[in-house]
């Protein structure tokens, strides 16, 4: 399969392809810059120039492709403004991409987060939430689903709030990113609040397994780890760093302060069982020993 991606040279972009090239299908990874480009061409992919607001690249791309795998976004929270922006600019790259393969039947695998259900983990049945900072991304993604019935065979990977690997990235890494930056391991809330969380090489196999045989219109669960509890997170990465262990404010991870606050957990029963997958790298509490000072 000819597979066009966008977000292929980032901590689980880079994953995906790795993992679709030795499965022995082709790769073209949109490349914003000359280092990502470089990135992409020495994983074996073959690199396109362009960004998210390049939709003509986005459209020419799709349709050249046998199937797609969107994971690109800006990832800029610094601010209100930053965020709803990237989030506008993925809806208009995601409606480009979709457009183009109307009819075609082929696959569009995007990606998602995994819901918040009070009381309880979340399901691939549970509806994404659309409030909150990121709350546009839910729409844009049903909007992809919504497709199915007019011939693409559109299906969502929700990925929980920390994809890991060596220790490093999703909103784990954000702690890790802002104990480092304030030489405190900090945590919101009483730090009970669990956090789903997967290993970016297991959640490669499941963006695989979509684009091969998922139906149009499905979601998926990324999640090997259920509910890590954020103090618990804390504490390694206190320990591995070398730093106190403290509650903080919300308001120190900025607009995203709400969300590192909530209880989130999320299963993957379904996932495993429809799709065969199965994650076998290293947990998040272990993978977190790979920081170092």
């Amino acid at each position: 399969m000819k597979v066009f991606i966008t977000g292929g040279t980032g901590l689980i972009g880079s994953a995906v392809v790795a993992e679709l090239l030795a499965a022995g299908h082709t790769v073209t990874a949109l490349s914003r810059s000359t280092s990502s480009a470089e990135r992409a061409e020495a994983a074996g992919a073959t690199p396109l120039r362009g960004s998210l607001t390049d939709l003509e690249v986005l459209r020419t791309a799709a349709g050249q492709a046998d199937g797609v795998v969107h994971l690109a976004f800006s990832n800029d929270f610094s601010s209100p403004e930053s965020v709803a922006q990237g989030v506008a600019e993925e809806a208009d790259a995601l409606a480009a991409l979709a457009e183009t393969l109307i009819g075609t039947d082929r696959p569009l695998v995007t990606v998602s987060g995994t819901p918040v259900t009070p009381g309880r983990p979340s399901t691939e049945d549970d509806p994404l939430s659309t409030a909150g900072p990121v709350g546009g991304r839910s729409d844009s993604v049903a909007r992809v689903l919504a497709l199915a019935p007019r011939g693409v065979r559109s299906s969502t990977v929700r990925l929980p709030r920390t994809v890991h690997h060596y220790g490093q990235g999703g909103f784990t890494g954000l702690l890790t990113e802002n104990a480092r930056r304030t030489g405190v391991a900090g945590y919101p809330g009483d730090g009970a609040q669990r956090w789903p969380a997967v290993h970016a090489l297991d959640a490669a196999v499941l963006f695989r397994l979509a684009l091969e045989k998922a139906p149009g219109g499905s979601s998926w669960h990324a999640v090997a780890d259920e509910g890590v509890a954020v103090g618990d997170m804390a504490e390694v990465i206190g320990r591995r760093l070398g730093l106190p262990v403290e509650p903080v404010a919300e308001e120190t991870f900025g607009p995203l302060g709400p969300v590192f606050a909530t209880d989130q957990p999320a299963s993957s029963t379904r996932t495993r069982a429809e799709l065969g997958w199965t994650p076998v790298r290293p947990g998040l509490l272990a993978d977190l020993e790979n920081l170092e000072a």
